[in-house]
């Protein structure tokens, strides 16, 4: 009887001894809350993406609350975002007691559709908060014209997007690169780096970022670090409601290395999304991911849209039988529950927006997009003949 094979799992972090070291070190050196590794790994972030400040925090969805909070959305507020992308995207508007007003999604790229934001704004509206989903780069500068005319923030949900570029003005950059006024990303397991969990927030805006540092440690006028180097003893205040939204020393030493090895796994990741796209495009009926021209994404994850009629659930399970773990279509926020009932923090249905009729926008193509597109695995060790193994399970639940 032959052995079972290991099943091929979603994703996997690139972790090797250099950040078991950088761990250990930080262990070491007896200072492992929020300290130089932070400090450190913040300067190198800024860098990287080209921004002027970088703010390390918790998670992605920390970023999110903060970056809301610095931009001024409050109670009542509206922010104009989509209901396709993890559920945090749409909590970090509610957190600020603020409407999250959903519009629909571009079907190829599944990103937010530009052209649909102006019929969402209203004189309640405070700011855009856009995806760049699954690491593919959004229009950010049809998104920017539309915020500039109407006086608009811009918040980049870049959770998925380190790494991922795209041209201004014929130039390629880094996203992250703040064209907006915030942008946020994730350090989970699932992205392409990872800290354990955490996330960084990039500005150009000296005051945004010191209202980050200010919010993300409990409002503390004067940090721990500053009081524990000062040769007299300091008492601090607490002016302000903060969160405790720190990132640790431990965790930034690990996210260090991991940005150390961002090169390589973008270039791992593109190989394996151009293997998918070759070995892919002749099953019938299947629709590949769209790269735009003037994007260069990360491959955070490699989306394929099952063919009309296939379903969802019996192909994803007959992938797992074959011992290839695959993941459903982005999630709707609308879909669930606590979005489905009237909005406790507010009072205001979060469903609704401005549109024709006084009726709900349609959101058909993000639900469509979670119903039938399934996502395929992808990290930096997989194998060809595990993207083989991959392909062949594809194939055969699809009778392809």
């Amino acid at each position: 009887m032959s052995a079972k094979r290991e099943v091929i799992p979603i994703t996997k972090p690139l972790f090797g001894p250099e950040e078991q070291k950088a761990a250990a070190e930080a262990i070491a050196s007896g200072w492992v809350t929020q300290g130089p590794q932070v400090a450190a790994f913040e300067r190198e972030f800024a860098a990287y993406v080209g921004a002027a400040y970088a703010c390390a925090v918790s998670s992605c969805t920390a970023a999110l609350h903060l970056a809301l909070r610095a931009v001024g959305v409050g109670p009542g507020d509206h922010v104009i975002t989509v209901s396709h992308s993890f559920i945090a995207t749409a909590n970090a508007v509610r957190y600020c007691g603020a409407v999250p007003v959903f519009i629909d999604i571009d079907a190829s790229t599944y990103n937010m559709r530009p052209d649909l934001i102006e019929s969402a704004v209203t004189d309640r509206t405070k700011a855009i908060l856009c995806v760049h989903q699954m690491g593919m780069p959004c229009d950010l500068q049809a998104i920017l014209a539309v915020a500039s005319r109407h006086g608009l923030k811009v918040i980049e949900d870049a959770a998925c997007a380190i790494g991922s570029e795209t041209q201004w003005d014929g130039q390629w950059e880094r996203i992250g690169r703040p064209r907006g006024d915030v942008a946020c990303f994730s350090f989970h397991p699932r992205k392409v780096i990872t800290t354990g969990d955490g996330g960084m927030l990039t500005t150009n805006n000296a005051e945004y970022d010191a209202k980050f540092r200010l919010l993300r440690q409990h409002g503390m006028s004067v940090p721990d670090t500053v009081r524990h180097g000062a040769a007299q003893v300091i008492f601090e205040s607490y002016d302000v409601l903060g969160y405790n939204y720190r990132l640790t020393d431990i965790q930034a030493a690990v996210g260090r290395v991991q940005l150390g090895r961002l090169p390589e796994i973008l270039e791992r990741r593109r190989l394996l999304a151009a293997r998918y796209a070759e070995w892919l495009s002749d099953t019938p009926g299947l629709c590949l991911p769209v790269e735009p021209s003037w994007t260069k994404s990360n491959w955070q994850s490699y989306c394929v849209r099952l063919p009309e009629g296939r379903d969802q659930r019996e192909v994803m399970q007959a992938m797992l039988n074959a011992g290839v773990a695959t993941r459903r279509g982005i999630m709707c926020a609308h879909r669930e529950p606590a979005y489905t009932q009237e909005c406790w923090l507010c009072g205001d249905d979060l469903t609704d927006a401005k549109a024709e009729g006084g009726r709900r926008p349609s959101l058909s193509e993000s639900e469509r997009a979670q119903d039938s597109c399934i996502l395929l695995p992808v990290f930096a060790q997989m194998t060809s003949d595990e993207q083989r193994r991959t392909v062949e399970a594809l194939r055969v639940a699809l009778g392809a």
